[in-house]
């Protein structure tokens, strides 16, 4: 997702930002991502084996090896690695593909641009909240903002497609008894389960311990792109909508934001309220861009009015729940 930065460039060149810190989210997010599937989706419960495998480290760290003190933690951890290795690398390609779809059309622009942030969150059961690119996209004109806010959804919908069926084609004949946290599937879950798993007895929402690491890598890749794509502040959808309906995406915009708080009011879904602060903080309203007179061709025009749809296709409105006992 990129998010505009305030600083004022004139030189039109890439940014050239140090790599550390990328580096380091990009690591701790690989690291917190495996550690939520490793734990089968459940990071907040082995948080106690977490600190007991810590001590239990230093503790034989003084009468052996580096490598026995590591085991002896890992032992007490017990940790799915096979699902943890392939969630990780199958939902951070979702969303590295994604960013780096940003970064690599402002480049292309000449379009001043971070590296992705990415954004480790261990204790959810997915293990991030996805991740943001820097760019200073009020130097970008109409046609050009339009490529940068669609370039990454589109690039990660094209990973997250074929995780997500392989993930389907996963799934148990017949699913265990729910527990924990119910993932609510978006539309196209659904329309996917129907179509591929028809005998499978709930389309409509998965359990958390139904997931195996390509499904819940495909979830999170659609709710990343779903949530994106709102037509609204200076998400992906926003960027997109600007260049399809100029100030008119104003009117887009408020509508939206209007609907998604009456629906929190009406559903009791607080957990969107946090969300909705950070996009009335960023402002509703799309800045215009470098030039908003340069016009979109046809086909530019024909991919932005499907692309909003999206979220209508990507996102869940009631998003996780607790699970019924």
């Amino acid at each position: 997702m990129p998010i505009k930065d305030p600083a004022e460039n004139q030189t039109r060149q890439p940014r050239k930002n140090g790599v550390w810190l990328p580096i380091v989210l990009f690591l701790a997010t690989c690291l917190s991502t495996f550690w939520a599937a490793g734990t089968n989706w459940r990071p907040y419960a082995h948080l106690d084996a977490l600190e007991r495998a810590f001590w239990a480290f230093w503790q034989n760290l003084p009468q052996g090896s580096w490598g026995a003190a590591l085991r002896e933690s890992l032992a007490i951890l017990n940790l799915d690695w096979s699902k943890g290795l392939i969630y990780m690398l199958a939902v951070m390609s979702i969303l590295l593909i994604h960013e780096m779809g940003h970064y690599f059309m402002a480049l292309r622009y000449g379009i001043p641009a971070s590296f992705p942030f990415f954004i480790p969150v261990p204790i959810l059961p997915f293990g991030t909240m996805g991740a943001v690119i820097s760019m200073e996209d009020s130097h970008a004109n109409r046609r050009q903002m339009f490529d940068l806010g669609i370039t990454g959804p589109l690039s990660g919908l094209a990973i997250a497609l074929p995780i997500t069926l392989i993930g389907i084609w996963q799934l148990p004949d017949a699913p265990a008894v729910g527990s924990g946290f119910r993932f609510h599937n978006p539309l196209i879950f659904q329309l996917l389960i129907a179509y591929l798993r028809p005998e499978y007895p709930t389309p409509m929402y998965l359990d958390l311990n139904q997931f195996n690491p390509y499904l819940m890598a495909g979830w999170v890749g659609m709710f990343v792109t779903g949530l994106n794509m709102l037509p609204i502040s200076q998400l992906d959808g926003g960027h997109v909508a600007y260049a399809l309906l100029d100030r008119g995406a104003h009117g887009l915009a408020r509508g939206v934001l209007v609907a998604a708080i009456i629906f929190v009011l009406f559903t009791e879904q607080y957990g969107w309220v946090v969300m909705l602060v950070v996009i009335i903080l960023l402002g509703i309203n799309h800045p215009p861009s470098d030039e908003d007179s340069e016009p979109l061709n046809p086909l530019r025009r024909a991919i932005g009015w499907l692309a909003l749809l999206v979220p209508i296709l990507c996102l869940s409105p009631i998003g996780i729940t607790p699970a019924a006992h």
